[in-house]
């Protein structure tokens, strides 16, 4: 094989790195207060832009579980002079996406539009609208009230959501994070509660702007400030109760399916703890690499228990669960709950091997590029980056801190957040 020449071999060297290093990201306060992080990518003439608040289902009222939900999904459904029709009719006549979620942290709206100056101007007009001066309307309100009772009945007939429903409350006894909307939560809710919570909640100085795409800094200052500028002042986010670990506990739930619903676990981890990398990393391990984790291996390929069996961490604001899921023949849950509970001591006396944590650091090293290969995948990690206080570095940082963790931090993570004492088992239709 010939050698390269110098030049070449240090232009080589150069894209390599280049490869594995993150976009710049810029971040600056608004004059409204809000948060603006800002990644300038001239290739295409698109321009993607995210506002979320910490207006997620954790600040549900008591008693009115939904209320989150119902004022994010009512944002786009009227908004000053604008109906709902009129909305969308604005939106697909410019070409514009616009688009919302509501997790159990945070709640927010997204956009998509060309940079071109027209497009972007009506686009962001529109969302401004959206965010800003919603109307409620009784009448949709009334119809997606409607639409989710219909969904929760049927949901509380199928042992999936059964089981999923049943884990978070067991697991989050007492706490936000377990409250999900009823039938009886959703009735209670009224138009001036979605009004109310917007007022409280959806304001400038509590406000996270991603912004990505074909403009520049100057560009990115003003439309923070303009998407924010209008919303109510506010005030810093009222505290949430803090997560208390639940009982060692089996929870056993009749149902006449073939098949049991079994989930396994507790709360576990807080977005920003600095055991994350080593609980991503072990839980690849154990149950998150797909085949090759240890999970899989002994409960299907070894015994043929279940068809698919998962581990996985899901940190939050507060400490996000650590959840083992699988289902089996109703017959054989037991069986299948013990080579579960076997293979996780197994873990946490030991921890993973060498060999198994080279291949968990090369797929997630090599798999880092195209988690955010796409403007839109970008500002998902932006938007993640900015509501939980991540470093500007992120995913500068990923390789490296993953490529640092040993087997000896892994088991050391492991046994503070994974404990046996307080896990919880919800099987749903197990004999």
């Amino acid at each position: 094989m010939k050698k390269l020449p110098p030049i070449l071999l240090v232009c080589f060297l150069a894209f390599i790195n280049a490869a594995h290093a993150g976009p710049r990201i810029e971040h600056w306060v608004a004059p409204s207060g809000a948060h603006v992080y800002f990644v300038e990518a001239r290739g295409l003439p698109i321009l993607d832009v995210a506002v979320d608040f910490p207006a997620g289902s954790i600040h549900d009222p008591a008693g009115k579980s939904g209320v989150a939900s119902f004022t994010r999904s009512l944002l786009d459904a009227g908004a000053g002079t604008l109906d709902e029709e009129q909305i969308s009719g604005k939106a697909v006549d410019i070409g514009a996406q616009l688009s919302g979620s509501t997790e159990h942290d945070r709640a927010g709206m997204t956009l998509r539009t060309l940079s071109l100056p027209n497009e972007r101007e009506a686009a962001l007009q529109l969302l401004l609208a959206v965010l800003a001066t919603p109307t409620f309307p009784d009448s949709v309100l009334a119809r997606e009230k409607a639409r989710s009772i219909a969904a929760i009945r049927d949901a509380d007939t199928k042992p999936d959501s059964i089981a999923a429903k049943r884990f978070a409350a067991a697991i989050y006894p007492n706490h936000p994070y377990g409250r999900q909307a009823t039938v009886e939560s959703v009735e209670r809710i009224g138009r001036a509660d979605l009004v109310a919570f917007h007022r409280d909640n959806y304001v400038a100085m509590r406000a996270v702007v991603s912004i990505i795409g074909d403009v520049s800094r100057a560009e990115a200052e003003a439309i923070a400030q303009r998407l924010t500028v209008a919303l109510p002042a506010g005030q810093a986010a009222s505290d949430v109760p803090p997560v208390s670990l639940p009982a060692r506990e089996v929870i056993k739930v009749a149902h006449p399916a073939t098949q049991a619903h079994i989930h396994i676990g507790a709360p576990a981890i807080a977005r920003t703890d600095p055991d994350y990398f080593a609980l991503l990393l072990g839980n690849y391990v154990l149950g998150g690499g797909g085949f090759v984790s240890r999970l899989m291996q002994e409960v299907r390929e070894k015994r043929g228990y279940a068809y698919s069996v998962h581990s996985y961490f899901s940190p939050r604001k507060l400490a996000g669960p650590f959840e083992i899921g699988l289902q089996t023949k109703r017959e054989k849950a037991d069986e299948a709950i013990k080579v579960v509970e076997a293979t996780l001591t197994g873990f946490l006396a030991k921890g993973p091997t060498a060999k198994e944590l080279a291949a968990a650091k090369k797929n997630l090293i090599d798999g880092q590029a195209l988690r955010i290969d796409s403007n839109a995948k970008m500002l998902g990690y932006l938007s993640l980056i900015g509501f939980y206080g991540l470093p500007l570095t992120y995913l500068d940082d990923f390789p490296g801190k993953i490529e640092a963790v040993t087997v000896a931090q892994i088991k050391a993570a492991f046994a503070r957040h994974v404990k046996p004492e307080h896990l919880v088992t919800v099987i749903v239709a197990g004999d």
